[in-house]
């Protein structure tokens, strides 16, 4: 399956001096607009600035309520606008977001940490006073410096590390629980989310769990001076907190250097500046110290706080989980994406730059929302629903992506993971206190609520009814979650003969909920023994209570299409992922062509309803081998009339491609789907069109599948990282990306949807993809790490 082309360019792309013609590119501007005779403001590119960009104020109003609805206009709209009273260029969509994050060369991390709201001189001379003087840690740095020290403090950070956490952790939930599952209500917050994560925190980097209180009053004031607005009064009250708080790790430090082979990371940190002096430094040290007792713990208790708050307002969701803890790490990941602690983060470009069709200067401030693209349907299937099975919500941002990702994140899994396992099985009745109020801490980049009431009948305990429930527990391997474990289970309502050799299965949720939507193109994976298999849905795009799919029987298949057509049955249950779509309908274009080859069809049928629907022009050519073998026809017939042209090859009829595309409307936007030697011969006729006007799904994965006995063994060098990884015959680039810790994002793992999608720096690909173009082959700019390889030597990828 492929997608409509991102273009690599679109971010990042720094602009020659020539390059830049100045403040409206051509008099023209990308957004906003002013109408005539008035005087707008204008960015500092000169472009009239909107009034919703105008209004944007991220401290107070909609965005400190909701983030991400606060920015949908944005995604909408303006997905790159300069807001007046920030002072900043803001960005809203997914690939954006994540593009910035990847260069962190163009985009510097420098200004992560500064005050984001000006500092009066009095909380200058405050702060000057205790010697103040956060410098780099691993969030703000640059490159190399960056990764010299990542590399030097990761070992801490590994999964065989972390797990030496993992019983305390547990040991430390279970003790705040026992203090509170008699009681009947409690402020999750006040009460176990925040001391949990804090102790936590302390414990991993070696600093005595001592003077909570304090700890939890320097860290909101250093989040409020760093990423709030407090008022010139306020500012003074904060720095005298913050300077204390300077002052403190300076002392746990100097302690930590009496017994530098304690654990924790920070005693680690001392032992590795013996050898490494240059790279981890005195200030370095005390900078991380006073960092990461934030870091490791107030995100984790924000984010913990998010996830009980979303999954008690969903009950059927909170339910599934008290019924099934496999879900749990799941529907962690989720909630990180729907309401994630992390809200933003800020950049500055290095050079005059550009982001879609809007020119950054150098020297401009970006504040990236992550929170928005994690909610940016352009990525995300239906966004702003709450779907413990999505199986892409690995790919949320709230973690950051690229070498600044954050290294704490399967420590923060490992917690949340816990926290839900433990109460959904102690206090599965436990709901939302109502009517309260929820408040937050404003500021930019970071979220969560300040209380979180719950309560409960403690007479219902399931413990008190079963004791041994107080021993048991489930074991969550530490990492992301597997996209195995996000398979949701369906009954067949109905397996219909939809054609000679095609079945269509109508499936619907066991308790009669209602589905996720989906959009036309979207598919779902359905698990068929050892195998996943790619379906289309095909059904009605407004029924929320069933899928409908249709299988070809294929006899050269593996054996899935068969399984379906011999042993499906109404009332069975099949494990599915999705929706998902990576062929997803674009809606503004004038004229359509949709053609379809044989069970090519199934997308192509959704798309035309959603056509029809639209009003808009379209026309669909379907070819194959007898009437009788083609899905759908009646109902084609019936729906878009003179719209649908057949072509049963038995009659003579042929799809004669070159004439089709010859007479196509300008404007025209080409879908197609069906056997390979179809889109093969589309694909040559497209190869002088403009780029984004054809748009193929293959639902064959031949040739990219890894023969070992074939393969020769090669190596990455990951030039933005600083590594290079070997990548013998058995393994795709991917899982050697993938076992060195490097996230790349993946679906389908066959070549077909274009996720895991890299640059390329340098060396020769043997593409193995069903999605790049010729041309785009013949850049040799990108490749797909799920299935190509290098032909020789060794590839450069700006990972």
């Amino acid at each position: 399956m492929t997608q409509p082309r991102i273009d690599t360019a679109r971010v990042g792309t720094a602009l020659p001096e020539a390059a830049n013609p100045g403040p409206l590119q051509g008099g023209r501007c990308p957004f906003g607009g002013a109408s005539p005779g008035s005087a707008p403001a204008l960015s500092p590119t000169g472009c009239p600035i909107s009034a919703n960009a105008a209004a944007f104020d991220p401290f107070e109003g909609p965005y400190q309520v909701d983030p991400a609805e606060a920015l949908r206009w944005s995604r909408e709209q303006e997905p790159v606008f300069y807001s007046p009273k920030l002072g900043y260029w803001v960005v809203s969509r997914y690939e954006d977001v994540k593009a910035i994050f990847r260069d962190n060369r163009v985009f510097s991390p420098s200004i992560a940490l500064e005050k984001i709201t000006p500092v009066s001189q009095a909380a200058q001379d405050t702060l000057k006073r205790y010697n103040y003087g956060m410098n780099r840690t691993l969030v703000n740095e640059d490159e190399p410096a960056h990764m010299e020290r990542r590399r030097a403090l990761m070992e801490p950070f590994t999964p065989e590390e972390l797990a030496h956490h993992e019983g305390m952790v547990r040991r430390l939930t279970r003790e705040y629980v026992d203090r509170i599952a008699d009681k009947g209500r409690a402020d999750l917050v006040d009460e176990m989310l925040w001391e949990i994560p804090l102790t936590v925190a302390l414990h991993f980097l070696g600093v005595p769990e001592e003077d909570m209180d304090t700890l939890r009053t320097y860290s909101i004031a250093h989040t409020v001076n760093t990423w709030g607005r407090p008022s010139p009064e306020e500012q003074v009250a904060v720095a005298e907190t913050v300077g204390k708080f300077w002052q403190y790790a300076g002392k746990v430090l100097e302690k930590m250097r009496q017994d530098p082979d304690r654990h924790g990371w920070m005693p680690y940190g001392i032992r590795k500046q013996k050898d490494l002096p240059e790279v981890v430094t005195d200030s370095y040290l005390h900078s991380m110290m006073m960092a990461g007792i934030v870091a490791a713990h107030e995100t984790t208790a924000h984010a913990s706080a998010n996830m009980f708050r979303l999954l008690l307002e969903n009950r059927e969701i909170w339910q599934e989980i008290c019924e099934n803890p496999s879900l749990i790490p799941n529907a962690v990941e989720e909630c990180l994406r729907y309401s994630g602690s992390v809200v933003a983060w800020r950049r500055i470009a290095t050079v005059d730059t550009r982001i879609g069709d809007v020119e950054i200067p150098k020297g401009s401030k970006l504040l990236i929302v992550s929170a928005s693209a994690n909610h940016d349907g352009r990525h995300f299937e239906n966004p702003d629903e709450l779907d413990i099975y999505r199986d892409n919500t690995t790919d949320h941002l709230t973690f950051g992506y690229g070498s600044h990702q954050c290294m704490g994140k399967n420590l923060a899994r490992m917690e949340m993971r816990i926290f839900l396992e433990e109460l959904t099985r102690r206090l599965p009745h436990m709901e939302l206190v109502p009517n309260q109020t929820f408040t937050y801490l404003p500021n930019t980049s970071f979220r969560g609520p300040d209380h979180l009431w719950v309560q409960w009948d403690p007479a219902a305990n399931p413990e008190r009814r079963d004791p041994a429930i107080l021993e048991r527990f489930t074991a969550f391997p530490i990492g992301a979650p597997a996209k195995r474990d996000a398979a949701r289970q369906l009954r067949v309502r109905e397996v219909h003969a939809e054609a000679n050799g095609i079945v269509r299965l109508t499936l619907e949720d066991p308790r009669g909920r209602r589905l996720p939507r989906w959009s036309p193109g979207a598919h779902l994976d359905v698990t068929i023994g050892d195998y996943v298999r790619k379906y289309s849905l095909c059904g009605d795009q407004d029924d929320p209570y069933t899928f409908q799919i249709a299988v070809l029987r294929d006899p050269q298949g593996r054996g899935g299409s068969a399984f379906i057509h011999e042993r499906i049955r109404p009332d069975m249950l099949v494990r599915i992922g999705g929706p998902k779509n990576h062929f997803r309908l674009e809606e503004g274009a004038s004229s359509y062509l949709l053609v379809a080859g044989g069970i090519g069809i199934t997308p192509i049928v959704a798309m035309a309803d959603r056509l029809k629907r639209l009003g808009k022009d379209y026309a669909i050519h379907y070819a194959g081998r007898a009437l009788e073998t083609m899905a759908f026809v009646e109902r084609l017939r019936r729906d878009h009339g003179e719209r649908l042209h057949l072509y049963p090859s038995c009659e003579g009829r042929r799809l004669d491609l070159e004439a089709l595309t010859r007479d196509a409307k300008p404007g025209t936007q080409v879908y197609a789907c069906g056997p390979e030697r179809l889109l093969t011969h589309l694909e040559r006729l497209a190869e002088g069109w403009p780029d984004g006007m054809l748009h193929v799904e293959h639902f064959s994965s031949a040739g990219t599948q890894l023969d070992p006995s074939r393969e020769i063994g090669f190596d990455v060098e990951l030039r933005d990282s600083g590594l290079t990884v070997h990548v013998p015959p058995d393994q795709t680039v991917l899982q050697a990306l993938r076992a060195v810790g490097v996230d790349v994002p993946s679906d389908c793992e066959e070549g077909l949807c274009g996720t895991c999608e890299v640059n390329l720096i340098e060396g020769e690909v043997d593409h193995r993809d069903k999605v790049l173009t010729q041309s785009e082959r013949a850049e040799n700019r990108r490749m797909m790490v799920c299935c190509s390889r290098a032909r020789s030597g060794k590839l450069s990828l700006a990972l």
